[in-house]
């Protein structure tokens, strides 16, 4: 599976931005989908995660309440609403696929997007 992330930009703290994630193929409802971000200087982290339906979502603790993540198998795409954005969530966010079930580890992933940069202003 092919994915194409898009949506990222310069917003003011405080402010939303929604991510998507359009994967190509016919198999997308088989895999798991995650946001992954990585800050310069740092390694990728784990940000959200989503089940093969929908029904069932993880988050880390840094964005909990803030970010949502979803999915439309009918459109091949999964999104992150971003609210309430810090100048600490300043990255740049991948997704990624995964053909077993919901991982917040990177080597768990099969298959990433080219990564959408969010940059937020104090």
């Amino acid at each position: 599976v092919q994915l194409q992330a898009s949506g990222g930009g310069l917003v003011q703290a405080g402010g939303s931005l929604r991510l998507s994630c359009a994967a190509s193929g016919r198999t997308f409802s088989s895999y798991a989908m995650a946001w992954f971000r990585q800050a310069p200087g740092k390694e990728r982290e784990f940000v959200a995660a989503i089940n093969l339906s929908g029904g069932s979502t993880f988050y880390s603790l840094s964005v909990k309440g803030r970010f949502t993540i979803s999915r439309d198998n009918a459109k091949n795409t999964v999104y992150l609403q971003m609210n309430s954005l810090k100048p600490e969530d300043t990255a740049v966010y991948y997704c990624g696929a995964n053909r077993a079930t919901i991982a917040t580890r990177t080597d768990a992933y099969d298959y990433w997007g080219q990564g959408t940069l969010v940059t937020v202003s104090s």
